[in-house]
């Protein structure tokens, strides 16, 4: 059915439009009032003109049916083509049931109300429609466009989103491929239940397409089947079943890409939809169709280098100067043969192992070798010599080439068996292209109708192998290699976080004029292909490895694109990418083009798998355990070489296949230790940054999960891919698209700007899957963390930088993205985390390549110890003194050694210590009273029995007598005072004492005589 036909269709519903309450239904009332007063106004005036009319003729009227009344029954009546320039209309006769309808093949005719079959040249459903041409947008059909974003502050938004709509393209719609949100809508009214099905290619995953249908109350049927699985294989088919009545069908788009990088469409073609009551008539073929039969439900495409018009019953062939396309509604003029409408190849090297160089033309051939200028096809049938087998095959007698069997390899030209100690590495290894490996295939997907072809994408060469002429430059040339599973060691089947099973890696270039591009794609257990890189433009010969993390049947696959515009002729085909080699590791019934040292049994005759965590030494061919803090490299374990030492602050895990930071970290600062203990920070942490919009206002935001430490060194971040899986709303899916590091990144869409009932994540990236260190460096392993990117550290305590690498390579981040991850201690923030990016960079990175995080916490402060804190004593009251210890300010620590209960010891108060020490002053002068009178005593008495001496003395010789005793003699009286001439001074006395001395030396002492009368001199 053609979207330009002004045909009649089945009755069709109104539309769910739903609208504020009360807007249309206020107005109803006055409406049918306005009807009722101008009926016989109308009727007068068709009575006054139906003098002067003729009776009406079959070709100025046609049939059609009432509704249906509650008792499923209706009347024909006959309806004029124009109202008012006929009269004497057939009488309104009883119709055929409601649920009546017609097989395919037939239509309805409505004159004796019986089923026909269709002419040839035309078709029918039966009780269906079918929308197959796209010239414009078929009637019937609305388009809008709408902004999704709620914020209202974008006002220019809307206003860019009113070109983003649904566009036909001639063989399908095509969806828009911006943020805005474009809706094609198509409303009808079953009589019977029936089903809607059309075809779509949804390639891109960075579109959230969904198709739905809405009831009579605007309710979605069927909600769990609305959102749509991306396509790999061309065009796939869907079908919903719908109820009976009014049906509203909606195909939604969203783009919401935020890389520069624009998505693909969806594309939408042959939607057909069964269960209407009948089909008054059939409908023509389109051109570059026909049939010739009749009662045909169905039209024939038309062959290559033929046309038909629409409605044809046969298709016509085009002029020998002529070609055409499939499906064609017109011929071409063949132009003029270039040297872009033939390829070369090589044929099959033969007995005597040469192989001939062949040229062809390109397929199809649109061109004429006779018109004057073509350039006529290059002779064929050159011989030279085959290149030799490719590493791990032999070449048989036959010049064939042949697997070596397993325990020998091969160079490509014979196997040699593998040495004692030594084992097979298997793999494929592809570098020699004579004919292309049995585990690979080749094809054309049409840029136009994207329908795979039955032809050569790609052709060898000998050194390489590279894309042949298309039947467009828009076309994708497809190269698939298909691998069934992988046979990685023992020792990496058990290494749980390291996923690497086997890596593939090759040598490509691309040579172009325009804009051309090449992707990679991988795909597993037979799903659709994932996009993993791809290159814009002419790009030197370099090689690109990738990670393979699952051991499953693999595909990978390449494909490359001229140009996305669609011309006529060939003008880009010298525009070619090349594949030099192909190299993948640990395949299953592989090949091997080297033997491995591998570990010997006691017996020493055979190879056994060493331990984890040890390597095998490359002189005796023993297991030996890697010393602490390394890690083995598993794919390469020989020597000791293969244990790496871990980073600063990283340990090994038990069986030695990563280094991770076990949540403790210490160093030494300004004289001090140190310790931190991150355990509380060991949980997977999300991050949700500011909110981002596009240029027409698009809102996303960057989201980021944590695992920055602890855990064994399992990786506990998972960022996914939902869009294609929001039909399981909060649930987990195995379909589903995940990234598990240490550190992953997805886009965040919110429900509320979507408006589904759950967030939409999109376009998870791994930003580190090794643990590179921790420090307090700014710098580890060429990653530096700029200080300036945040606010000032703490002073005298640097922030603790925790360092990641990814294993993603990219054509910007050549060495794979990097994360650094500053841990700053904040005490006021002992409940809650605070987690930002730079605000120079709110996408969390500056170049793309390594991003930056703060992360504020209490968490982040070091271990307290008893430099921490200091001890205040208080005064003694009431005989108790307390001792009190605080933190030393700012704190900063945490944990750790806890802060000392407060001291109570008993003490004396200051009154106390008076009242002592003036009593002890009381004492200390009373004791010196005592000595002071005890000594004056004592020098009285010596004085005393000096004089007595001095009295005794005989004078005869002025001699001294001897002196008896110096003791008090039995009868002396011991209190016999001196009694002194006068009364002189202590110091007088002294004095005078010191100034009477004889001539003679001695002394002259006065003495009182008995009588007391005279002095005396002694």
């Amino acid at each position: 059915m053609a979207g330009s036909d002004k045909r009649r269709h089945p009755p069709i519903a109104a539309g769910c439009w739903c609208l504020p309450i009360g807007i249309g239904r206020r107005r109803l009332p006055l409406l049918l009032l306005s009807l009722l007063l101008l009926l016989p106004l109308l009727w007068a005036d068709v009575a006054a003109k139906g003098e002067d009319l003729h009776a009406c003729k079959e070709s100025e009227y046609h049939y059609e049916y009432t509704a249906c009344d509650s008792l499923g029954s209706r009347w024909r009546v006959a309806v004029p083509h124009t109202p008012g320039l006929c009269t004497g209309l057939p009488d309104p006769i009883k119709g055929t049931e409601c649920s009546f309808s017609c097989r395919a093949g037939e239509f309805l005719d409505m004159k004796d109300q019986s089923c026909k079959p269709c002419a040839v040249g035309t078709y029918s459903l039966g009780t269906g429609v079918r929308f197959d041409e796209w010239d414009e947008l078929p009637h019937g059909f609305a388009s809008i466009a709408t902004n999704v974003e709620i914020d209202y502050s974008f006002t220019e938004s809307s206003e860019n989103c009113t070109m983003s709509t649904w566009v036909p393209r001639g063989e399908y719609i095509a969806s828009n491929t911006d943020e805005c949100t474009a809706t094609l809508m198509y409303a009808v009214n079953l009589k019977q239940s029936g089903t809607v099905s059309f075809e779509y290619i949804y390639p891109d995953s960075s579109i959230v397409f969904e198709f739905f249908v809405q009831n009579d109350q605007c309710q979605p049927t069927v909600e769990e089947s609305r959102w749509m699985r991306t396509t790999e294989k061309g065009w796939e088919m869907h079908s919903v079943e719908l109820s009976r009545g009014n049906n509203v069908l909606y195909w939604r788009t969203t783009a919401f890409s935020v890389w520069s990088k624009t998505p693909k469409p969806v594309l939408v073609r042959n939607i057909g939809i069964t269960g209407v009551a009948y089909t008054s008539e059939c409908f023509p073929c389109k051109a570059g169709t026909y049939t010739s039969k009749m009662g045909s439900s169905f039209c024939q495409q038309c062959p290559a280098n033929s046309f038909s018009t629409k409605g044809s019953t046969s298709c016509h062939q085009c002029e020998p100067m002529q070609y055409s396309e499939p499906g064609s509604a017109t011929c071409k003029t063949r132009p003029a043969c270039t040297d872009k409408d033939f390829f070369y190849t090589h044929t099959a090297c033969d007995t005597n192992g040469e192989t001939q160089l062949m040229y062809k033309w390109a397929e199809p051939k649109i061109c004429s070798e006779d018109l004057p200028n073509a350039v006529k096809l290059p002779p064929s049938g050159i011989k030279k010599m085959c290149p030799p087998c490719n590493p791990g095959f032999f070449k048989t007698n036959s010049s064939a080439c042949e697997p070596c069997p397993y325990g020998s390899y091969s160079n490509g030209s014979g196997c040699i068996n593998c040495p004692v100690g030594t084992e097979p590495a298997l793999g494929f290894e592809y570098k020699w292209w004579n004919t292309l490996p049995t585990n690979m295939e080749t094809t054309v997907l049409s840029g136009i109708s994207f329908e795979y072809k039955g032809m050569a994408g790609w052709e060898v060469a000998g050194d390489y192998i590279y894309t042949a002429a298309g039947a467009s430059d828009n076309d994708f040339m497809i190269l698939t290699l298909v691998v069934p599973g992988f046979s990685p060691t023992q020792s990496v089947m058990d290494d749980y976080e390291n996923k690497e099973i086997a890596r593939i890696t090759f040598v490509f270039e691309t040579i172009c004029s325009v804009n051309c591009e090449l992707y990679f794609m991988v795909g597993m257990n037979s799903r659709t292909n994932t996009p993993v890189e791809n290159w814009t433009g002419s790009k030197g010969k370099r090689s690109y490895t990738y990670i393979i993390d699952k051991n499953a049947t693999m595909s990978f696959t390449w494909a490359f694109q001229r140009t996305v515009y669609h011309e006529a002729g060939r003008k880009y085909t010298n525009d070619v990418a090349k594949l030099y080699s192909i190299n993948v590791t640990n395949v299953i019934d592989g090949v091997a083009s080297y033997c491995r040292l591998c570990a010997l049994e006691s017996s020493g005759s055979s190879c056994t798998s060493c331990p984890l965590g040890h390597y095998i030494d490359k002189d005796s061919g023993g297991c030996y355990p890697c010393a602490s803090y390394t890690y083995l490299k598993v794919h390469q374990p020989y020597g000791k070489q293969a244990c790496i030492p871990c980073g600063p602050g990283t340990k090994n895990n038990k069986i030695h296949s990563l280094c991770y930071n076990d949540c403790k970290f210490s160093i030494t600062s300004e004289g001090r230790t140190l310790k931190y203990d991150f355990s509380a920070l060991s949980n997977s942490t999300s991050f949700l940054g500011g909110p981002s919009f596009t240029s027409k206002g698009f809102k996303y935001f960057h989201h980021f999960n944590i695992s920055l430490c602890g855990n064994h060194g399992r990786k506990t971040a998972i960022c996914t891919d939902n869009v294609t899986d929001i039909r399981i709303l909060n649930k987990e899916t195995e379909f589903s698209k995940s990234t598990s590091s240490y550190v992953c990144q997805s886009i965040i869409i919110p429900s509320d700007v979507m408006g589904y009932k759950t967030v939409v994540s999109s376009q998870p990236v791994s930003l580190a899957d090794r643990f590179v260190g921790v420090t307090t460096e700014s710098t580890l392993d060429n990653i530096t963390s700029l200080a300036d990117l945040f606010s000032a550290e703490n002073v005298g305590l640097p922030d603790v930088i925790f360092f990641y690498r990814s294993n993603d390579v990219t054509q910007t981040c050549n060495v794979g993205r990097a994360t650094a991850i500053r841990v700053r201690c904040d005490p006021l923030k002992s409940q809650s985390s605070a987690l930002s990016v730079p605000s120079k960079c709110p996408e969390g990175t500056c170049d793309g390549c390594t991003f930056h995080f703060l992360w504020e916490t209490a968490e982040a402060c070091p271990l307290c110890s008893v430099d921490d804190y200091h001890a205040i004593i208080s005064a003694c009251v009431g005989g108790i003194q307390r001792t009190t210890y605080v933190w030393r300010e700012p704190k900063l620590c945490a944990g750790g050694t806890p802060l000392p209960d407060q001291n109570v010891s008993i003490c004396k108060t200051m009154d106390f210590w008076l009242k002592v020490g003036i009593s002890a002053g009381t004492c200390a002068a009373v004791l010196l009273t005592v000595m002071t009178c005890y000594f004056w005593k004592k020098n009285q008495k010596l004085e005393y029995k000096y004089s007595k001496l001095v009295m005794n003395a005989s004078a005869k010789d002025s001699e001294l007598p001897a002196a008896d005793s110096c003791a008090i003699m039995e009868g002396e009286d011991a209190e016999d005072d001196l009694i002194f001439t006068s009364k002189n001074s202590f110091f007088g006395k002294i004095k005078a004492f010191t100034s009477k001395r004889t001539s003679d030396g001695f002394d002259s002492v006065p003495l009182k005589t008995s009588s007391g009368t005279t002095d005396m001199d002694l």
